[in-house]
């Protein structure tokens, strides 16, 4: 564990380091609850001022959750540990998301899934020009969680569906474009702005230190992306996406033929519920635990997984085709859980 994340207080901060770059700095059971450990420490101690997460290495801040032993557990039909997994995993983000005290996550090379819930929800997002944003879990048979739901609701016009079913990557222009992250700050300067952090206590060297972003795609694309991603189902994008000839079109029609249908469906249920102003972390969390909960027993996240990581041979056999999807099974995945819907209660330990 200890090589896994590097925890500790240095001057004013309390610092969280993801310290397994050779696996992407991918985020492990073990490594939520170190976290999770650190935040609820510090959250009284009055000599931390703020946490300062990063990372290790020039790849990933944090390429996804370590989902070997998801695999595993669920291949033998242990599908509580999973289960468990999620559960523990969103009460992490909803605290991030809540914490008291400035969360400031430095975010560099790939930051997807489980590493977008560890630094999106902070209330100071900083990216670099090796920044690259994206949720794709619909890949793996999975839909976009950690409460990357919420952020995807709360995107311009209709990115939320766009991004949410393809996986797009998104650059750091983009990804403040999308509402992933805040402020641009050249990797060469975080040496400095660390040290500012850290001295200080106070995060007014992040605004000092903000530089013009280099312009991403995504923001060109907004008017297709609108016109083909408002439709009220998956079945709605694909029908508009097959009527026209575009490459826009024909390119995102030939990424969301790799992904579950089952879960892009539901991606985009779920970002429409979640666009009520209103709408919370609590609320997101809630709605994509009724999918993750449901994820190995009654959906394509087992074989999701065995295509794209196990087995490699990126051949999926989704449960469900994009034409065949019954109406019916979007509502299955997400009906409420009743007494096994999600806490976000610490359970006390022995």
């Amino acid at each position: 564990m200890s090589g896994d994340i590097h925890i500790r207080k240095e001057g004013r901060a309390g610092r969280i380091t993801l310290t397994r770059p050779r696996a992407l700095n991918a985020l492990s059971y073990d490594m939520c609850t170190a976290i999770e450990g650190a935040l609820d420490a510090w959250r009284e101690d009055d000599a931390v001022a703020l946490v300062l997460i990063d990372a290790e290495g020039d790849k990933a801040f944090c390429a996804g959750g370590d989902i070997q032993q998801l695999y595993d557990t669920g291949r033998a039909g242990d599908f509580a540990y999973g289960r468990r997994f999620w559960a523990d995993e969103y009460r992490l983000n909803a605290k991030i998301a809540r914490y008291p005290k400035p969360y400031i996550a430095l975010m560099h090379g790939f930051v997807m899934g489980g590493g977008v819930g560890v630094s999106c929800h902070g209330a100071h997002r900083v990216v670099c020009e090796s920044t690259q944003i994206a949720m794709p879990e619909c890949g793996i048979g999975l839909v976009p969680d950690v409460g990357g739901s919420l952020l995807l609701a709360r995107a311009p016009g209709r990115l939320g569906e766009y991004l949410g079913v393809t996986g797009a990557r998104m650059g750091p222009d983009d990804s403040i474009f999308a509402g992933f992250a805040d402020c641009y700050v050249p990797k060469i300067k975080w040496p400095e702005l660390i040290a500012t952090l850290v001295e200080s206590g106070t995060t007014e060297a992040i605004t000092a230190m903000c530089e013009t972003v280099p312009q991403g795609g995504l923001s060109g694309l907004q008017a297709q992306i609108d016109a083909h991603f408002g439709g009220e189902t998956l079945q709605d994008i694909v029908n508009s996406l097959r009527h026209d000839d575009s490459d826009f079109a024909r390119d995102t029609l030939r990424t969301m033929a790799r992904n579950s249908p089952l879960s892009m469906a539901c991606a985009v249920e779920m970002v429409h519920r979640l666009r009520d102003p209103g709408a919370e972390i609590e609320r997101a969390l809630g709605l994509e635990y009724r999918f993750t909960w449901r994820a190995m027993e009654q959906g394509d996240f087992l074989e999701g997984v065995r295509a794209a990581i196990i087995d490699k041979d990126r051949k999926p056999h989704w449960k469900h085709g994009l034409d065949s999807l019954p109406g019916a099974a979007v509502a299955q995945m997400l009906m409420p859980l009743g007494k096994d819907a999600l806490t976000l209660e610490q359970e006390e330990t022995q």
